[in-house]
């Protein structure tokens, strides 16, 4: 009597044990690696990994207004402030104001644009499987045409 319930135990171990074993290429964690990221791409279970075909700048929906506008005012209080230390004429110091208005705009403008807000870029990806994607990204961080990336979180991120 104890042989049949010895070999019941044993048998609902093994069946217990074979359950907890993983098919090759997969893990707790994704697709064929420990991290869930980085050596799973290239194999065909990585479905979100791909090739990165094109990278476009979106134009700015928004015209640069605000440092144009404030470099103007600057412009003109200074322009108006040295005027009105070095001349007693009301036309030389008007013309010194609209100089320094015209002055500090372009400037404003030139320093809005080499320091602006980076904007958007459509990153194009050709997944392994065949699919293309575009994303909509702030940043493109290190990516150019042709690195290998995979889409998680709606972005493209670097292998």
């Amino acid at each position: 009597m104890k042989t049949p319930l010895l070999a019941t135990t044993a048998v609902a171990a093994a069946l217990a044990l074979a359950g907890c074993a993983t098919s090759p290429g997969y893990n707790n964690t994704g697709y064929g690696s420990s991290s869930g990221y980085g050596s799973g791409y290239g194999t065909p279970n990585c479905r979100d990994c791909g090739t990165v075909t094109r990278i476009e700048r979106r134009p700015d929906s928004q015209p640069n207004v605000a440092g144009p506008v404030i470099g103007g005012i600057v412009g003109a209080v200074a322009g108006r402030e040295l005027a009105r230390r070095n001349t007693d004429s009301d036309g030389r110091r008007n013309v010194a104001t609209a100089g320094g208005a015209v002055a500090g705009a372009v400037a404003g403008n030139a320093i809005q644009n080499r320091t602006g807000s980076g904007g958007l870029y459509d990153v194009h990806v050709r997944l392994n499987d065949g699919r293309t994607v575009v994303l909509v990204q702030n940043e493109v961080g290190g990516l150019r045409e042709g690195s290998a990336v995979q889409v998680r979180d709606g972005q493209a991120w670097a292998l």
